[in-house]
């Protein structure tokens, strides 16, 4: 049964599927307590995932591809509207081989088969490097409104894992998350623009929260920052409002995000009188679970 919601006025619907899919008595691949604190807070933070070596090699290839995008397929690479510094480069688990391992590492899947109660595959991976004194905001947003809504995700059952590969601080735009959020679904106003993605992977107008919707979840829940050392994992439910401000530092922000979505969940038509967005944005053809 799909939620067949679109946008229109501004309003807040109650979430009507579970946050953790995965049945009572299964043993969970990491403490139950943060299993616990994920389906309360709709997120998690994992410090120390990835030793520093292998962080090393992730930070290599991240710089790799930034010196080489003419490898990657047209569009795929997204800059900052001013500066024109690489903002993001997207379906890396396609290009790159360390990144596509990387998605399939059992400390990742593993957890996002146990919390989605199914096979999964990647809806959508991309590089974020948010560099230092230019790197802009990602303003407010649920994902899985957008999801829904251009892209066709039936269910709230798919989540986003950012795995850091730079030190967040409290001043270079780490990940802020609102607690809570992810328990009602923010329907946004407004109509879906066409080819709305090409600006909102720059800078995102549609598909945000209005101010009194913000205020709202922000009173009940606050705003938490992530802030974590290199090799972290943050994951977060595909309804968690998040957001981050921009860097004016020196200091870069960068990560690998990766979209796990459970198979029973695979897009369909988008909800919205648009074409489906791009492949790179939204894996839609030939969609296997990963091994």
């Amino acid at each position: 049964m799909f939620i067949l919601l679109v946008r229109g006025g501004a309003q807040f619907i109650e979430r009507q599927d579970p946050t953790v899919y995965a049945s009572q008595g299964k043993e969970a691949p990491i403490p139950e307590q943060q299993i616990t604190h994920y389906a309360e807070k709709g997120f998690m933070l994992l410090e120390g995932v990835f030793s520093e070596s292998e962080v090393l090699a992730f930070q290599q290839e991240l710089e790799r591809l930034r010196g080489s995008t003419a490898t990657v397929a047209p569009g795929e690479t997204i800059t900052e509207p001013e500066s024109g510094d690489v903002r993001s480069i997207f379906r890396i688990h396609e290009s790159s081989p360390i990144f596509k391992a990387l998605a399939a590492d059992k400390r990742l899947a593993d957890l996002a088969r146990y919390i989605l109660n199914d096979e999964v595959y990647i809806h959508q991976s991309r590089l974020n490097y948010k560099p230092g004194f230019r790197g802009k905001e990602f303003y407010w947003h649920s994902d899985f409104e957008t999801w829904h809504v251009e892209d066709g995700m039936p269910r709230m059952r798919a989540l986003s894992m950012s795995i850091t590969l730079t030190e967040n601080f409290e001043y270079n735009g780490p990940l802020m998350l609102i607690p809570g959020s992810h328990l009602q679904y923010a329907a946004c106003e407004g109509e879906t623009p066409d080819n709305h993605y090409e600006a909102s992977l720059k800078k995102q107008e549609y598909g945000v929260p209005s101010d009194t919707q913000l205020e709202d979840m922000v009173n009940k829940g606050g705003i938490v920052s992530a802030k974590c050392k290199p090799g972290s994992v943050i994951i977060f439910d595909c309804n968690t409002m998040h957001g981050s401000n921009g860097n004016i530092s020196p200091e870069p922000r960068s990560n690998v995000f990766f979209v796990y979505n459970a198979v029973s969940n695979q897009v369909a038509s988008p909800f919205c009188e648009q074409p489906p967005r791009p492949e790179y944005i939204c894996s839609r053809e030939h969609i296997k679970p990963l091994p």
